[in-house]
């Protein structure tokens, strides 16, 4: 697996040539080895891109996301065929028992309030933080009782204040959308490179969305994204910003009694999930990230 998370962000042509990707700009041309690249991002509209490099990407599982005139992700491209089981994987998928996918997202929603709650200590909001702790003590299986929505209320008015709110056109919202985005981008390609289908998800199953198991897999480290945006000292949504999200992944966190990259845990935590809902493992298999 690679680990530069590349950005184009000026008119340049990219091509293959002998394991590269060749971006050839207006004054000088730069080589970087598919073996060394995690994800690459197209932040403006100006660039043409050869077949021949994007089939080579897909061979490596490399995703690529595309990103409108505003610089806001749009789309991605990853691999059709993620693993050489695909066909078994996507049939046990279908089989996972509903109590084994609620017995799932209450892990995964009690993993999230958890996060939200180190991200309220670390603003030094020991009251609130408190209060989300004990709100992910209380998710039961399934959360029927909507804990995470109680948890989002109070994380996010404590964090940016009570009228603030996630559907404003604001600077703040674009740069979470857009780490959300890049998130999304890596989960998403964890699950295809296992041989999963992206659309059938755990808890999220909307008939327009294909990304619902990512979704679902990605809620524990949204957080991650928000304490990044808040901790930048950056205030617009603007290059600077674009470059620190796009690189979230090489950031440490504590894992498993060490430091680990995001990146990294990412991926464990993924293939703790499946093994769960395989019954190759168990939900206190799972372990999560601390950002303390």
């Amino acid at each position: 697996m690679g680990f530069r998370s590349v950005c184009i962000e000026s008119r340049c042509r990219c091509s293959y040539s002998g394991g590269y990707l060749v971006v050839t700009g207006e004054t000088v041309t730069t080589k970087i080895h598919l073996s060394e690249i995690a994800s690459l991002t197209f932040c403006t509209t100006k660039v043409y891109v050869s077949a021949y490099l994007m089939s080579e990407l897909a061979k490596r599982k490399i995703p690529v996301i595309y990103c409108d005139e505003k610089c806001f992700p749009i789309a991605e491209s990853l691999p059709l065929h993620g693993a050489h089981n695909c066909v078994a994987r996507a049939e046990s998928q279908m089989d996972w028992s509903l109590p084994s996918k609620k017995r799932l997202w209450q892990r995964v929603v009690r993993d999230k309030i958890a996060a939200q709650s180190e991200v309220l200590r670390l603003m030094d909001a020991d009251r609130e933080a408190r209060i989300l702790k004990s709100y992910a003590e209380d998710v039961r299986s399934g959360d029927p009782t909507n804990r995470e929505a109680a948890a989002a209320s109070l994380y996010f008015a404590t964090l940016f204040g009570s009228s603030f709110n996630r559907d404003q056109d604001s600077d703040l919202n674009a740069s979470l959308n857009y780490g959300y985005s890049i998130l999304l981008s890596k989960v998403s390609r964890e699950i295809v490179s296992r041989g999963y289908l992206t659309h059938l998800g755990v808890k999220h199953r909307s008939d327009f969305n294909q990304w619902n198991l990512s979704c679902d897999f990605m809620e524990p480290f949204r957080p991650f994204i928000d304490i990044t945006v808040i901790q930048s000292g950056v205030s617009e949504f603007c290059t600077e910003m674009r470059r620190l999200l796009i690189d979230v992944m090489n950031r440490e966190v504590r894992f498993d009694g060490g430091k680990y990259k995001l990146g990294s845990v990412v991926s464990l935590y993924i293939q703790s999930c499946f093994d769960a809902l395989e019954r190759r493992g168990t939900i206190d298999d799972i372990t999560m990230y601390s950002m303390l």
